[in-house]
């Protein structure tokens, strides 16, 4: 199956995009959606009109949240692995 071609609408200007199956253009339009959102909440609440503010706004809100999140998955592998190796040295002092 071929490449689907889209337009996404971000801040008023339409993009057009390839995407390879629709679970990625859901994923698109979701995205374009949140982000258009976000443009209106920053305009209205913050009367930022410089479209590009409001875009650095809305890029560093969503890369904060993956990078937050990442760090957050970081500290909870962390804690799984250590919690494994005591675990772990618990039931060897028990088989010996």
């Amino acid at each position: 199956m071929g490449k689907l071609k889209i337009n996404v609408v971000i801040a008023g200007r339409t993009y057009p995009l390839s995407v390879n199956n629709t679970r990625e253009e859901e994923g698109m339009r979701k995205a374009a959606n949140a982000i258009n959102k976000l443009i209106s909440m920053y305009e209205q609440n913050y009367a930022v009109s410089d479209k590009q503010d409001v875009l650095a706004m809305c890029a560093l809100q969503f890369a904060s949240k993956l990078e937050i999140s990442s760090l957050e998955k970081d500290s909870t592998n962390e804690e799984l692995t250590n919690k494994i190796k005591e675990l772990t040295k618990t039931i060897s002092s028990h088989l010996e």
